[in-house]
């Protein structure tokens, strides 16, 4: 057990032949206690049905086991919803494929404590209180049918058919809170004032939990009693940048030079200078192996040493051929990270060198660049500033995605080191100051293949702090006639001003440009002019209406 949380239960089956209850927790330590915190759980199988036990331990136990294999840049909600969701299903599946199995359902609530706030997810009649400053409170409300006769008949339970509606909810959590998640058996049979008078008076939450299942059998609860006691004698950090202080209040080097060295790094050459950031080619010493070290400027603020931080806490998470990696810097005295070397050069240099790109070229580097925003995405992770720039060719063939300063992870509320973007690959939505998403993403994607082709932007190069206004994509074979019919259609809709009209994965866009390039992409019709511009096509109608008016005017005074 942690320092932070002490934690008790206890389960037992009273005057029922066999205890349909189920509880557990995970109590992590160091790194995983920070990035996923304390989970405890506590089921209540439905046990008018076959097999309660079984579903109520496979529900708590999946729980426990698959929301610590979620990725770490999942949010709390996220990751708990996927795993319930998933659990779900696989309960209904055997109720419809075995006839022993039927109504194979439980109840369920989860309590997760992770740095300075608390979270819960509940379904059915089992509780979570909270108690505090001598007070306890009900954190979650009972799913039962709200009818006379059918007093304790659940609404909702996981197993049941249909879909699974889960309550989620989350607090601040302060150090003395005491929780408690327990089943009807006990809630029902001591009541909330009992309840809250052992919570107060037991400091250690396994004698609490004894207590608990002990006083609601000996006052008559005919149901099983679990009870399971979360004691918080600490709050740990209260953010995932907290947890990376340690790395954020690392001095700044000093401007290094070719030749110069630290921590058993040689620096070879400045590779990139931004108004906040520093990018040199280097090398590790003992082995040679090439590398490349990301720091900041002399005077940047704490802000910007926490996104620094940060970012290399997402460019570890994400291990994928699209990305360089994260190169180990046990012995660091500065703060700085280091990334695998590639020979090579970005698209956005290869333009600038004036290197054309075939269709064919276009659409096989389409393919490698959406294989690696598919594997972000699937992280929950938005690039925002996919561009030619941040794109390296390598002489390996192989293309990476580059550069997560201002990529931002499901669930976490952080700075960045630069301005999230370039305003000619940002989306429409952006400009009118919407929220990044995977969305856009795809449509810097589809800007990206538009330049590499036509060495233009659909909609016109925009300055920064300009306020563009978007009408219909200039069409690719504008500027370039050999581009194919398939290909144009493509691009066409990946940068579609509204969102409705993109590709809506980045598994979906790749499927087109793969199929295009097989011949199996179907050009989709010409939208009609009502559809493309209905303003332009009322202003025709209009001085055709004035036109006709005209004429017939000038008939009648004709005779």
């Amino acid at each position: 057990m942690c320092a932070a949380f002490a934690l008790g239960f206890s389960t037992l089956a009273g005057k029922r032949p066999c205890n349909e209850d189920f509880c557990g927790a995970v109590t992590p330590d160091r790194a995983e206690l920070e990035n996923k915190g304390l989970l405890a759980a506590v089921a209540d199988g439905v046990g008018s049905h076959s097999n309660a036990r079984e579903a109520s331990e496979y529900a708590v136990r999946g729980l426990l086991a698959d929301y610590y294999a979620t990725p770490d840049t999942w949010s709390v909600f996220h990751a708990l919803d996927t795993v319930l969701q998933s659990l779900h299903r696989w309960l209904t599946a055997q109720n419809r494929a075995q006839r022993h199995a039927a109504g194979m359902a439980t109840t369920l609530s989860a309590l997760l404590l992770r740095g300075a706030r608390y979270y819960y997810a509940h379904v059915g009649d089992t509780r979570i209180y909270l108690w505090r400053d001598g007070l306890l409170r009900r954190l979650t409300r009972d799913h039962v049918w709200d009818h006379p006769e059918l007093r304790g008949v659940l609404s909702r339970a996981v197993g049941l058919e249909g879909p699974l509606a889960v309550d989620y909810g989350d607090g601040a959590l302060e150090a003395g809170d005491r929780f408690l998640i327990c089943s009807d058996g006990v809630w029902d049979g001591l009541g909330e004032q009992r309840l809250g008078a052992l919570l107060a008076s037991v400091d250690d939450p396994q004698e609490a939990a004894d207590r608990m299942t002990r006083a609601a059998l000996q006052a008559g609860s005919p149901d099983n009693c679990t009870a399971l006691v979360v004691h918080a004698h600490a709050v740990p950090a209260g953010r995932l940048r907290d947890a990376l202080l340690h790395a954020s209040r690392l001095p700044l080097p000093a401007r290094l030079r070719p030749g110069d060295g630290m921590d058993g790094i040689v620096v070879v050459r400045l590779l990139h200078e931004s108004r906040v950031t520093l990018l040199y080619q280097a090398r590790v010493e003992a082995t040679g192996q090439p590398c490349v070290l990301k720091t900041l400027r002399q005077g940047s603020d704490e802000a910007s040493a926490a996104a620094l931080a940060h970012e290399e806490w997402l460019a570890r998470r994400v291990v994928h051929p699209a990305f360089p990696q994260v190169i180990p810097a046990p012995g660091r005295s500065s703060l700085y990270y280091l990334m695998t070397w590639h020979d090579g050069a970005t698209l956005g240099q290869w333009l600038r060198q004036g290197r054309h790109f075939s269709p064919g070229e276009a659409a096989q580097l389409g393919a490698a660049l959406l294989r690696g925003v598919a594997a972000l995405h699937r992280l929950s992770i938005v690039h925002r500033d996919i561009k030619p720039d941040n794109l390296h060719w390598g002489t390996d063939g192989r293309l990476r995605i580059l550069d997560l300063g201002v990529a931002a992870s499901d669930g976490q509320d952080f700075g960045e080191i630069n301005n999230p973007g370039t305003p000619s690959y940002k989306a429409p939505e952006l400009h009118e100051g919407g929220a990044a998403s995977p969305a856009s993403d795809l449509y810097a994607c589809g800007v990206t293949l538009y330049e590499l082709l036509t060495r233009k932007f659909p909609y016109g190069e925009i300055e920064p702090f300009q306020r563009p206004r978007f009408g219909d994509p200039v069409p690719p074979t504008r500027y370039r006639p050999d581009v194919p019919d398939w290909l144009e259609a493509v691009l066409l809709k990946a940068v579609a001003r509204e969102p409705g009209a993109r590709f809506e994965t980045a598994e979906e866009f790749l499927l087109a440009l793969e199929r295009g390039e097989m011949g199996r992409w179907q050009t989709p019709r010409k939208r009609p002019l009502a559809e493309r511009d209905p303003v332009r096509l009322l202003q025709a109608l209009v001085a055709l209406s004035l036109v006709l008016n005209v004429l017939l005017a000038y008939l009648l005074l004709a005779r």
